[in-house]
């Protein structure tokens, strides 16, 4: 449908889906479901372009979940990695294929709306979701959802999906728990041609001085995109080590044309993805790699599953019907997704204890570094390699049993 055609009248009627947020999570979901041939409107409360805390790489099961004929804009195609342990034992590997692409998320993000409403999805933005109602004075019927926006304005819907970032509040309604949540900080540094020249097509991934931490330097031409990430609550920890990877690299004295943070929040494995008619994805359902919080993946391919469920959950025609195609859902994503954040959570929890372990094998053991690029190129995943490969079974399986010794204490 146009926005010729919208009206405040118009709002009046029940939409199929209604999704709320248009990250990659929110964007793919109103296109699945437009794709369907439903009536579909994305909710966003800031204005398009936003900017957006994040790295911007874009690995293979990205790329992979993008629409038809969808074109990255991509600032660099990374083949090379330096890896570096606290600012020491830097080692850089190279790769003749390119491993994984580099984005500004405000071109990302928009590209993929567009993407939707070429679909028939309608955008409205500057539209803030104040809260979810499915029983109650502003529901008409059992079939329907009702949102009521700031302002007092309510929009009906036969289904809804949350995809409004990790402080949601359709996540809120739905009862999203998590049991991970992470501080990252970047900055975005304009830098001469000369210092853009030695970056480009290699990124920096350094492992930190806090249990689970690390910083990552990506290139996207004329800027270098300079973050770091680690548990909350080190919150003074996590600048300072910003501060000194910055100076380390020699980049204090460029001016950074932005600087951000932004929490990450991973779910608990049993934390629910629905609620009645409302399914939630990406980071409103906490979905995201917990070891390297990677999590535009996870929001581009759970927010195609949400979409393509929440046509399902619109067509139901009564609380059992919803209540089975959203169990559906849940199930989709835990097959795949959830399967990929439980070997992620053991390998964070290895990473915490053992860095230097980590960065040896990856930097000295030629068959991790393939494992490596692998993952990054989305020709496989990290929970298949442990599964078809019994030497990373095995090494794995090893570290657990060494986190859970009493006596084990934690090294560098």
């Amino acid at each position: 449908m146009s926005s010729e055609n919208s009206s405040a009248d118009d709002m009046r009627q029940v939409w199929d889906v209604v999704v709320v947020g248009a990250g990659p999570a929110g964007a793919s979901a109103a296109y699945a479901a437009a794709v369907a041939g439903r009536r579909v409107l994305l909710l966003e409360k800031a204005e398009l372009p936003r900017y957006k805390t994040c790295g911007g790489g874009i690995i293979g099961p990205s790329r992979d979940s993008l629409p038809p004929g969808f074109e990255l804009p991509l600032r660099d195609r990374v083949h090379a990695v330096t890896f570096s342990h606290n600012g020491r034992f830097a080692r850089t590997r190279r790769s003749r294929r390119t491993l994984f692409g580099l984005v500004n998320r405000p071109e990302f993000d928009q590209q993929l709306v567009e993407h939707a409403q070429k679909a028939g999805a309608e955008l409205r933005t500057g539209v803030t979701v104040q809260r979810v109602e499915q029983h109650g004075s502003a529901v008409p019927d059992r079939r329907t959802v009702a949102l009521v926006l700031q302002g007092g304005e309510t929009v009906l819907a036969r289904a809804v999906v949350g995809a409004d970032g990790s402080a949601s509040r359709i996540g809120a309604h739905v009862g999203v728990k998590v049991d991970q949540v992470d501080l990252g900080l970047e900055a975005e540094i304009p830098v001469p041609d000369t210092v853009a020249e030695d970056w480009k097509g290699r990124v920096l991934i350094d492992w930190g001085p806090m249990p689970g931490s690390y910083g990552w330097v990506f290139p996207k031409g004329d800027t270098l995109t300079v973050g770091v990430i680690s548990a909350r609550g080190e919150g003074a920890a996590t600048k300072r080590y910003l501060e000194e990877f910055i100076g380390r690299l020699g980049l204090a004295g460029f001016e950074p044309s932005i600087s951000s943070g932004h929490l990450t929040r991973c779910r608990a494995e049993d934390s629910p993805l629905s609620r009645g008619r409302v399914l939630v994805c990406g980071d409103a359902a906490g979905l995201l790699e917990p070891w390297t919080r990677e999590g535009i993946s996870f929001a581009l391919r759970s927010g195609r599953l949400a979409g393509e469920w929440a046509v399902r959950v619109a067509e139901a025609h009564d609380a059992v019907d919803a209540r089975r195609q959203a169990l559906n859902y849940a199930f989709a994503v835990k097959a795949g997704l959830g399967v990929e954040m439980s070997v992620g959570k053991r390998m964070l929890t290895v990473f915490e204890r053992r860095p230097g372990i980590l960065h040896a094998v990856l930097t000295g053991f030629r068959p991790a570094w393939k494992a490596f690029t692998d993952i990054t190129r989305g020709s496989t995943t990290l929970a298949e390699i442990v599964r078809t490969h019994p030497m990373a079974h095995r090494a794995l399986s090893a570290m657990d049993r060494r986190q859970t010794s009493p006596d084990e204490q934690p090294s560098s």
